[in-house]
C-alpha cells in the first residue's frame, strides 16, 4: 500500500471569551516549537492558528499515533499559556476586525495581495498527502476521486458555526473557501501532460500568486511524489482524521489499479454535489454526480465502502474505517456534534466539548 501523510490545522482561543487568540512572540515560539508524536508544528495564515504535519506513515497506528501525540503536546502547550486548543474548520466567533496574519513573508504578502479574504480566513482544514509512483498514476486518482469529493466533504464537515451564529451549512468552510481564485473540484484531464500544460496556463494569471493558491480539492505536489486531498474540514477527533485519510488512500490506490472513466461527469453537477454536501453534511441528502438524482446518504457511503473494499482489506483499514463510518452515521459528524453541543450549552460548550474532544 502506498504511504501517507496527514496536515492538520487548529485554532488557539481565548477561553474566557472564545475568540481567537493572538499569542504573544513569547509564545508563539513556544508553540512553533512543539515536537510531539513525531511531528512539529508549523505556522498557518492566521496568527490564532497552529499547523502540524505527520512524518510519512504506512498504517494507521502509526497515524494515530502521531495525532494523538501532537495534540496531547498542543493542548499542554496551549493551556499552560491560558489557552485553548481546538480542531474545528471554522473558529465559531470571531472578533469585527482583520484577523492577525502570521509574520512570515508569504503569509504578509497573500495579505497585502488578499486583505478582504485573508482578514477573515478563520478556517482550518485537513490535508492528507498519498504517494503516487508517478505524475501518470496521479491523475488517475486525480480524476477518479472527481466524483467522491461531495461525499468526503459531507463526511468532513467540521464547521457548522460563524461569527457566533449556526450558518445553516455543515461545512461553512467549503462555502468560505468559494471566494478564492483557483478552488472547487478540479476538471477532468486527459492525461498528465494535459494537467501540467493547464496548470501553467492558471499559474501564469495575475490573480494566482503562486502554487500554494491553487485550492483544488485536490492537487500533484510540487515537490514530492505524492498526491494532496485538501477536501475535509479539520476534525475533531484524531481517529476521525485518520479514518478519512485510511478512506482517501483507498479511492486513491483504487483510481490508479481499477480507473473508471469519469470524462462524461458534468462539472455543473459536481460542483452543486460540493455545495449540497456543504449545506447537508450526514444529515441530508446527497447528489448522484452520475444521475443528478437525490440519494440517501447511506447509500452513498454504502457505495464508497464497495468501491474501496479490496484496497481497504489489503491495508487491513475495512473494520476501523467500517466503524467510524457507521459511527459518524449513527451519532453524529462533527458538525452535527458541534450542533448538539450549542444546544446544550451555547458556544462556550461547544468550544470546551471542541478541546475535551481534541485528545478523547
Amino acid at each position: 500500500m502506498s504511504t501517507f501523510g496527514i496536515e492538520e490545522e487548529f485554532f488557539l482561543l481565548d477561553p474566557a471569551t472564545g475568540l481567537p487568540a493572538v499569542p504573544d512572540a513569547r509564545t508563539r515560539e513556544t508553540l512553533m516549537s512543539i515536537r510531539a508524536g513525531d511531528s512539529r508544528s508549523q505556522h498557518e495564515l492566521l496568527d490564532c492558528q497552529v499547523e502540524m504535519a505527520t512524518p510519512v506513515c504506512s498504517s494507521a497506528n502509526e497515524a494515530l499515533a502521531s495525532l494523538r501525540g501532537f495534540r496531547r503536546g498542543l493542548a499542554t502547550t496551549a493551556s499552560g499559556n491560558d489557552l485553548q486548543a481546538v480542531s474545528m474548520g471554522t473558529a465559531p466567533l470571531i472578533p469585527v476586525h482583520p484577523a492577525h496574519v502570521s509574520p512570515t513573508d508569504r503569509y504578509r504578502e497573500i495579505h497585502r495581495y488578499l486583505p478582504g479574504i485573508s482578514g477573515e480566513q478563520y478556517v482550518s482544514g485537513l490535508h492528507v498527502h498519498v504517494a503516487i509512483p508517478n505524475s501518470e498514476a496521479g491523475i488517475l486518482a486525480l480524476n477518479g476521486l472527481r466524483g467522491w469529493f461531495p461525499l468526503l466533504a459531507a463526511i468532513g464537515a467540521n464547521s457548522p458555526l460563524w461569527r457566533g451564529e449556526d450558518t445553516g451549512f455543515s461545512s461553512w468552510r467549503t462555502i468560505h473557501y468559494r471566494r478564492w481564485s483557483v478552488q472547487g473540484i478540479p476538471p477532468h484531464f486527459a492525461d498528465a501532460e494535459d494537467y501540467y500544460r493547464r496548470l501553467a496556463l492558471v499559474l501564469g494569471a495575475d490573480v494566482v500568486l503562486d502554487a500554494g493558491h491553487i485550492g483544488w480539492a485536490a492537487r500533484l505536489s510540487n515537490h514530492y511524489p505524492t498526491i494532496e486531498i485538501r477536501v475535509a474540514d479539520a476534525q475533531l477527533r484524531a481517529e476521525e482524521a485518520v479514518s478519512l485519510a485510511l478512506v482517501i488512500r483507498a479511492l486513491v490506490e483504487t483510481s490508479i489499479h481499477a480507473p473508471r472513466n469519469d470524462s462524461g461527469l458534468l462539472p455543473e453537477l459536481l460542483d452543486l454535489a460540493f455545495w449540497q454536501a456543504a449545506k447537508h453534511g450526514l444529515g441530508g441528502n446527497q447528489l448522484d454526480p452520475e444521475t443528478g438524482r437525490g440519494i440517501p446518504t447511506e447509500h452513498m457511503i454504502a457505495a464508497l465502502k464497495r468501491r474501496i473494499r479490496d484496497a481497504l482489506d489489503e491495508s487491513g483499514d475495512f473494520e476501523l474505517v467500517d466503524s467510524t463510518l457507521d459511527r459518524l452515521l449513527r451519532d453524529g459528524n462533527g458538525a452535527r456534534r458541534q450542533r448538539d453541543s450549542l444546544a446544550r450549552g451555547g458556544l462556550a460548550k461547544v468550544t470546551a466539548d471542541a478541546a475535551a474532544e481534541l485528545t478523547a
